[in-house]
């Protein structure tokens, strides 16, 4: 049955819907760059902004949002590497580029493909470790030819394995729960992990208010780049399949390092070594989904 042209348009809106909420995720490495407070301050005023959001987002679409205690504790020690993901990868920011940092972002397929496997103890698929090699040879090079970005280069693969982490964990919760809802709850304990860290290391002795500019980068941060983004991505997930979100969002690293050229001038500061690891490594993100499902489409002759 051929979808009629009302169909045809709510599909081209999520479309659209979903292409601007990936663009919404490459900009976070842009407002990193443009707020001048530390890494840790940073990510502590993100995620107090985004759970205050979201809350007020359930209580004026009147969501019931309560879980167990054992989810909640689960939730709540995930929020931990999500705060790390953040910090680290803000942190990368500071010590490197944009473009560094999302480079090294990418590597998230490689480390999928090793802990994935793990948590679920199923046979690791070989086209993903030729995915991995691939990446690894993109980060040597990109390793081997900016050398002085050592710093942010392993911030941004350590921040690539927070994030593999607690995708792979979400990916058991979602199956029980919203994912607004899942957001929610990490976004608090990273809030409270975040803040007894600082508590720890004397963190809040040194505390930076935000100045104007700060403060209105971090609202678009919290709200645009975290609540928002989130809400909406998880709302067109409705009209299509989990590989063709997962496709569109290999665009992140794309859209973010072509925004950093535009705002900071990147290119001028890159080695031609640089772009090739880089151009292996989003390739290989890129073009892993196309390989996997001809694959697939092969087998099931």
């Amino acid at each position: 049955m051929q979808p009629t042209v009302q169909q045809n348009a709510g599909i081209n809106k999520n479309l659209l819907i979903l292409h601007f909420t990936v663009f919404i995720w490459g900009f976070t490495g842009i407002l990193g760059k443009l707020i001048h407070i530390s890494a840790i301050d940073l990510v502590w005023y993100r995620v107090l902004i985004a759970f205050s959001t979201l809350f007020l987002y359930f209580k004026f679409n009147k969501t019931v949002f309560k879980v167990d205690r054992k989810t909640l504790v689960q939730l709540a020690l995930t929020g931990a590497l999500v705060g790390g993901h953040w910090i680290l990868f803000f942190g990368s920011i500071k010590a490197s580029t944009v473009s560094v940092s999302l480079v090294c972002l990418s590597s998230i397929t490689l480390f999928t493909a090793i802990f994935e496997p793990i948590f679920y103890k199923k046979k690791t698929s070989k086209l993903e470790i030729a995915a991995g090699l691939l990446i690894i040879t993109g980060i040597v090079l990109v390793f081997k030819f900016e050398t002085h970005y050592t710093k942010g280069i392993i911030m941004g693969l350590l921040s690539a394995v927070c994030a593999s982490l607690f995708s792979i964990i979400n990916s058991k919760h979602v199956k029980k729960l919203e994912a607004p809802i899942i957001a929610f709850y990490e976004l608090v304990g990273a809030f409270c992990w975040i803040s007894i860290f600082m508590l720890a290391t004397g963190g809040f002795n040194n505390f930076t208010l935000p100045g104007n500019s700060d403060l209105g980068y971090l609202l678009i941060l919290g709200t645009v780049c975290t609540s928002l983004a989130y809400v909406a991505g998880v709302s067109v997930m409705r009209e299509f399949s989990a590989f063709k979100v997962a496709l569109i969002t290999n665009l992140e690293p794309v859209y973010g390092i072509i925004m950093s050229f535009l705002f900071f001038g990147e290119m001028k500061l890159m080695t031609t070594g640089f772009w090739i690891g880089a151009m292996i490594i989003l390739s290989t993100v890129f073009l892993f989904p196309f390989a996997q499902t001809q694959i697939g489409k092969y087998r099931s002759r």
